[in-house]
């Protein structure tokens, strides 16, 4: 297999690990631009705050169409008044809010109209962002979700962790890859690089999607009675799992370019034949085993001028005796011994 063959196995791994970087790119892109829709739908977690209210038994209060009205028209108000939105997207950095728009073919869209600023280790914290921290709703919530919420918290930051990690060593990965081409040593120090890589990109898909996955059951389980709902995004977590897929599948290739794929061609080895083969022969000289031939099948045998040797003058090749090689029917043997 000579370079062409290389570069092919070193051509997949390579296209592989570019798409698994370009997952991980999308990943972080959710949340940077309110005004780009593709942006606006890759988030984790979504809350649903479009028809929240109070259920009456919550202050101890009759259930009848009076109070009903009166705590409509309160959380109404409230709601206006605290800026809570009809809906709120987690991303990796931030979190965007929006309201609801009816459209001309009467379907409902999202209308993303705030996106908060970039933050490391982010996490989504329901009461700061609605402004609860002096109303004393908060204190309404169960203990199952302040719970909840600080577990989240701290998960949140190793997720963060473990997405960096692995963004930075694909990046690694796809430079150290072009040492790939010029020999297996490169592929192999590739290949512990991809291992890095696909490890934190793993934990990273297994972190994001149990951990929003749990706090939506908690977050339902929490304020279903106030009509807020959440649920888990598709984009983000379809793109996620897919780039470890191509994480997984580059790292098997540039295992496979370390142990196959020399680069080295048979012919420059010297094991064919054609013009690189006569090169090698030639490069060898007249200094060279070469067979000698049996007097009794009409060589010249041991003794005589070999190739490459000039015989002066008076030159006598020196006497071996043959030891009765016409009774032995076998072939010439110039250094056998004598018989004792």
């Amino acid at each position: 297999m000579g370079k062409a063959g290389r570069f092919a196995c070193v051509f997949v791994p390579m296209a592989l690990t570019i798409a698994s970087l370009v997952c991980l790119i999308i990943v972080g892109l959710g949340g940077t631009n309110k005004n780009n829709n593709f942006y606006n739908n890759l988030y984790f977690f979504r809350a649903n705050t479009s028809d929240i209210s109070i259920d009456p038994s919550l202050l101890n209060l009759p259930s009848n169409a009076l109070t009903d009205q009166i705590l409509n028209d309160t959380t109404s108000v409230a709601k206006s008044a605290l800026g809570v939105k009809d809906f709120y997207h987690v991303s990796l950095w931030n979190y965007c809010s929006g309201d609801f728009q009816t459209n001309s073919s009467g379907s409902v869209t999202d209308h993303v109209t705030f996106c908060s600023p970039h933050q490391n280790e982010f996490w989504f914290n329901p009461v700061e962002v609605w402004d609860l921290n002096n109303t004393g709703i908060d204190q309404f919530f169960s203990k199952e979700l302040r719970d909840g919420l600080n577990t989240y918290k701290t998960v949140a930051k190793w997720m963060f962790i473990a997405y960096l990690v692995a963004l930075i060593s694909t990046i690694i990965e796809i430079l150290v890859g072009f040492l790939a081409l010029f020999s297996r040593l490169g592929s192999l120090a590739t290949t512990i690089v991809s291992s890095v890589s696909s490890l934190f990109f793993i934990g990273f898909a297994l972190t994001s999607t149990i951990l929003y996955a749990t706090l939506t059951g908690t977050f339902n389980d929490a304020l279903t009675k106030y009509d807020v709902h959440g649920s888990l995004g598709h984009s983000i977590y379809v793109t996620i799992w897919l780039g470890v897929l191509f994480s997984l599948a580059s790292g098997l290739f540039w295992l496979f370019s370390s142990c196959c794929c020399s680069g080295r061609s048979d012919k420059i080895k010297g094991y064919g034949d054609g013009p690189a083969r006569s090169r090698f022969r030639d490069q060898q000289g007249p200094y060279q085993y070469e067979r000698v031939e049996s007097p009794l099948r009409g060589g010249q045998g041991y003794g005589a001028p070999q190739k490459g040797y000039q015989s002066g003058p008076g030159y006598q090749a020196p006497h071996m005796p043959l030891n009765n090689v016409a009774n032995r029917g076998t072939a010439y043997e110039p250094f056998r011994h004598e018989d004792v």
